[in-house]
């Protein structure tokens, strides 16, 4: 699997400026700040506990934050999680978290379920069908009964029924196969393809940036480097902290 291509510079989709966020008074993220335009795929990357989780969590208005976080043009404070899933900005949340005991078909409507148009919804049913075949097989069986790598099929799939312009994707890679993570990979680089921007969030730094135009860094609640996913693949920090070399 090679890197995609750099992205040409252009108006940013997502902007995030001194972003601080936290639980029960204590900040788990400390000023971050970082860009994507559209059509990339951006990993971020870092340890466990390095607030990756809680940056998605803030941006999804899921917990509370100061900064400035504009997206498609319209700043984000004061929205609620409904009103930020509305404009596009969609997650993927790390453990998939499906509804278990309802059908992969019922979990891939919830992603839909804001939307009025039967005609497309459809559509885009038999759109996720094509990206993850898998599903069609399974789209009578209740999510909870399937494998791991099926069920994140199901919780990317969910995520594309609401039609994202930023999908944003935390762990995807936890407790999988390295095949059934390649497939995924690959998948991402044909929904960016398709016009749908990727911010890819994962412990696994090679994985991420293997599969991204450009990446960040974060450790303890800080961006600390930032560049084309080359440059931090080459970065001798980067080598020595995240891939043993």
């Amino acid at each position: 699997m090679s890197a995609p291509p750099v992205a040409e510079p252009g108006a940013a989709l997502l902007r995030v400026e001194g972003l601080r966020a936290g639980y029960g008074g204590m900040d788990a993220l400390h000023d971050a700040s970082l860009e994507i335009r559209a059509a990339e795929i951006v990993a971020l990357v870092g340890s466990n506990g390095a607030g990756k989780t809680t940056l998605l969590r803030a941006l999804s208005r899921t917990i509370a934050s100061t900064g400035r976080v504009t997206f498609d043009g319209r700043e984000l404070a004061g929205m609620t999680p409904d009103q930020v899933f509305a404009l596009g900005l969609v997650q993927v949340p790390e453990g998939r978290q499906l509804f278990d005991r309802m059908t992969v078909r019922d979990n891939l409507l919830m992603g839909a379920y804001r939307r009025p148009d039967r005609a497309a919804i459809a559509a885009d049913l038999d759109r996720v069908y094509a990206i993850f075949p898998k599903l069609r097989e399974r789209r009578r069986q209740l999510a909870g009964s399937m494998s791991g790598g099926e069920q994140q099929m199901c919780a990317m799939g969910r995520a594309l029924m609401a039609r994202p312009k930023l999908m944003m994707v935390d762990e995807m890679s936890l407790g999988l196969a390295p095949v059934v993570v390649d497939q995924l990979m690959d998948v991402l680089a044909a929904i960016r393809a398709d016009g749908v921007t990727v911010l890819l969030v994962e412990q696994d730094v090679q994985l991420a940036l293997a599969g991204s135009n450009r990446g960040y860094v974060l450790e303890t609640g800080r961006v600390v480097r930032t560049g084309t996913a080359a440059q931090l693949m080459a970065d001798p920090a980067v080598r020595q902290a995240y891939l043993g070399l």
